[in-house]
């Protein structure tokens, strides 16, 4: 194999698929990046076993052939070369090593061979759809911050993709929870995706997502069956097995019957909780909301350290309600909210809360109370 491309190619490929290689394996072959050159073009591809990527870069293939090199080891490599440098990658007539070649810097890398590497085998796709990255990125970023990590409770441990009927039309929904706050947004359901089984995405898989759908103009091809899913973005073939288990009937737990409506300022609102939360324990890091006319009073107590209250004005004309939230769990609700106000539909001090944009219903969230 001698192959000769351009550093910043080289660079951007190996930064997707590298990120997919765990920094300590117990099997070699997995520490490392599959090279395939061929035509014109420089495929890489990068394993855990559960995930797989493979992306192909633009390169001057001068002789065609495979080989495996340690996957975090080439990219630190080619990360410290220059701007605007070529790169030329060969293989020794052994067989055992690599050349990285820029200018005047050479570095030999030791190969593992590429019958060793495993295969992520995909088998059949029962249902095939496309979707914008925007819209795609939209569903991750307003859920993923819901996903468990308990490892105990596995089927939390990623985001549930589903269609659904909702007021008439078909939904792609997706809902996260960790058993304290619940995630769930929707857009509508892509051509393609009806009839789909309902999947648990794994919280690594929707991490390397995330950064693949930064690109609001390039549309997503989603391939899944019941135990995998593939996800081609330009040039990026992302594959992955889900989580083989059963997503909790999360429709049990979005309340109905509340009937007590908050409407606050999202920024004043998040600014205050942060304000206020300073001087919570790391432990117990609970806000108290006083509501009551016109205006919500978030108190925090710390018998270690101290306390603090603010007062901020909302719209709300029912009964005086005190009801006490983890400040984390607010503030990474807020966050995710994009109009300037925020909708709290609340019960009492015991039940579960809905918060929700006043400008966009489709998304919605589950707040747990905490006694304080």
């Amino acid at each position: 194999m001698r192959v000769i491309l351009e550093r910043s190619n080289l660079l951007k490929s190996l930064g997707h698929v590298h990120r997919v290689v765990e920094r300590r394996n117990t099997i070699p072959i997995l520490s490392n990046v599959l090279l395939s050159a061929d035509g014109a073009s420089l495929e890489m591809k990068a394993t855990d076993l559960d995930l797989e990527v493979t992306e192909a870069a633009a390169a001057n293939v001068e002789q065609a052939g495979a080989t495996t090199v340690p996957a975090h080891l080439l990219y630190d490599i080619v990360r410290k070369l220059p701007e605007g440098a070529e790169v030329m990658l060969k293989m020794d007539e052994s067989g055992n090593a690599m050349s990285v070649t820029s200018g005047r810097s050479t570095f030999r890398l030791q190969c593992l061979p590429q019958a060793d590497f495993p295969e992520l085998s995909a088998g059949q796709f029962s249902h095939i759809f496309r979707l914008e990255s925007e819209a795609l990125r939209d569903l991750i970023e307003k859920t993923q911050f819901a996903i468990s990590t308990e490892e105990t409770r596995y089927y939390l441990n990623g985001i549930y993709l589903h269609t659904l009927e909702a007021d008439g039309k078909l939904m792609l929904r997706a809902v996260a929870t960790d058993g304290h706050r619940l995630a769930r947004a929707e857009i509508e359901a892509p051509a393609g995706s009806e009839g789909m089984p309902g999947i648990i995405i794994p919280r690594k898989t929707v991490g390397e997502l995330q950064k693949l759908v930064d690109d609001p103009d390039v549309a997503v091809t989603v391939e899944l069956s019941e135990t995998k899913i593939r996800f081609t973005i330009g040039s990026v073939v992302l594959t992955s097995k889900l989580i083989d288990g059963t997503f909790p009937d999360y429709q049990r737990v979005i309340p109905t019957g509340n009937d007590k409506e908050l409407i606050i300022d999202r920024q004043s609102f998040s600014a205050a909780v942060d304000r206020v939360s300073t001087v919570s324990s790391e432990r117990g890091r609970a806000v108290k909301l006083s509501i009551a006319d016109g205006q919500v009073t978030l108190t925090v107590n710390n018998p270690d350290s101290g306390s603090a209250t603010e007062e901020i004005p909302a719209g709300y004309d029912a009964e005086a309600i005190e009801i006490g939230f983890n400040a984390r769990y607010l503030l990474d609700v807020a966050a995710q909210l994009t109009g300037g106000e925020a909708k709290f539909l609340l019960a009492d001090a015991g039940s579960p809360t809905i918060v929700q944009d006043t400008s966009d219903e489709r998304a919605l969230y589950v707040l747990m109370p905490m006694r304080v």
